[in-house]
């Protein structure tokens, strides 16, 4: 009897204490409802270095920053929700844009339906799990299926924050620089100073100019050698990882700063470029709200823009222009056709372009279209996720990764590509 009563406490002791770091750590697990965009504040965050990418797939592995051993964390599967969002250098952007070891935030949540999830199916409380070989707590989170994956100057744009950078030690152009994360207006917060590398290889952006470490020793803004006051000097930076020499197991390292708004701008300027040109060629994702069936295969398809692309791609959705609408699975690869996305896609005019009033969820574009064909399809059906063609975008085949021309098993790809650390 002792030994069942000291069980059931060390249960509750346990229950307790996984609420309490739940509590500590960020929201209660959510999983979001099929055909709803789910509420931001209730992902739940973590950076990490970008490990792997399977483009094709939109999914990859992230080392997930903890309190321990950073060199010893397992990289950690995440797969892109369907609507979910990436953004690099403060732009729209592709997973294939990001290079690896770039440092980024999540917002992520559980598997919608972990009997299709293309990444591995976790135990829920996993976040608040301590990991062992001094790796530390929340490193392998369930919540894997990502809303917004964004590069350090995304989120201190999106956010209102910047760098203030504070003090450099330097030898042979490379070196720590110690700099802080603030609002960009209004009155500095008490967020803690942090140490980081940069090397002969980081750029400095400044207006038009890329420089060196080098560039800015040989014009005497830095010195050859020493330490230096950079006055809280504003800045965006780029953040990635590399081993650490020391035994310092969790220091990051910056690739990039943005000494300047023009700087910074030009380079979400030409990000944006590149993504426009990708959406042009692979059509913008939507997912189908309602259809209204006629008689022989005409059918009137109202569906939602997805979110996150620039406003020049939704301005080409015109009521009475001709468009294409063609099935895909999750991962967004083309359903039906081996020759590119039109080759079996339902074709017609578009009957009316909405504008949804009020606040839109992130992963929406609060723009529906309703669109009209003579020749529906069997994956244009109500929740089914599609990708929409305005007219006056160009039509080409796409590389046979990029489609499954119905193989099941290319629809739901399986997550054991992904190798099982210890």
């Amino acid at each position: 009897m002792r030994q069942i009563k000291s069980i059931q406490w060390c249960a509750v002791l346990f229950l307790g204490v996984c609420l309490l770091v739940s509590a500590a750590t960020g929201q209660e697990p959510f999983r979001p409802d099929a055909g709803k965009f789910p509420p931001l504040e209730k992902a739940h965050s973590y950076r990490g270095e970008l490990v792997f990418v399977d483009h094709a797939n939109r999914r990859g592995s992230i080392r997930v920053e903890g309190a321990g051993m950073y060199f010893r964390n397992s990289p950690h599967p995440f797969a892109m929700l369907p609507y979910g969002i990436v953004r690099y250098h403060g732009a729209p952007a592709d997973l294939r844009d990001i290079p690896l070891g770039t440092v980024l935030h999540v917002k992520a949540f559980l598997p919608p339906d972990p009997n299709t999830s293309v990444v591995p199916v976790l135990p829920v409380n996993n976040k608040t799990r301590d990991a062992d070989h001094n790796r530390g707590r929340g490193i392998f989170p369930a919540e894997n299926h990502v809303l917004l994956l964004e590069d350090e100057p995304s989120y201190c744009l999106r956010n209102g924050l910047v760098w203030k950078l504070k003090e450099l030690e330097i030898q042979k152009n490379k070196g720590k620089l110690v700099a802080s994360r603030q609002p960009s207006a209004g009155k500095s917060d008490a967020s803690e100073d942090e140490t980081m590398t940069f090397d002969a290889a980081t750029r400095i952006w400044r207006g038009r100019e890329l420089l060196s470490v080098e560039d800015l020793i040989a014009d005497g803004v830095w010195p050859v050698d020493g330490k230096k006051s950079l006055d809280s000097q504003i800045a965006l930076i780029g953040i990635t990882w590399k081993p650490t020499p020391n035994d310092i197991f969790t220091r990051f390292h910056i690739s990039d700063i943005w000494l300047d708004d023009i700087s910074i701008q030009r380079a979400s300027k030409s990000q944006t470029e590149t993504h426009k040109e990708f959406i042009r060629t692979r059509w913008l994702p939507a997912w189908i709200d309602t259809v209204a069936y006629g008689k022989f295969g005409q059918a009137t398809v109202t569906a939602t823009l997805f979110g996150g692309m620039d406003s020049s791609l939704y301005a080409d959705f015109k009521k009475g222009s001709s468009a294409m609408m063609n099935s895909v699975a999750d991962t967004l690869k083309h359903n039906h056709g081996a020759y590119g996305p039109s080759h079996m896609a339902c074709r017609g005019p578009i009957l009316d372009v909405i504008k949804t009033p009020g606040e839109v969820p992130l992963g929406s574009s609060g723009i529906q279209i309703k669109f009209e064909t003579d020749l529906i399809t069997e994956g244009v059906r109500p929740g089914r996720v599609v990708r929409v063609w305005p007219g006056n975008w160009p039509t080409v085949n796409v590389p046979r990764e990029e489609y499954i021309n119905n193989k099941l098993e290319e629809r739901f790809p399986s997550p054991d590509i992904f190798p099982h650390f210890e």
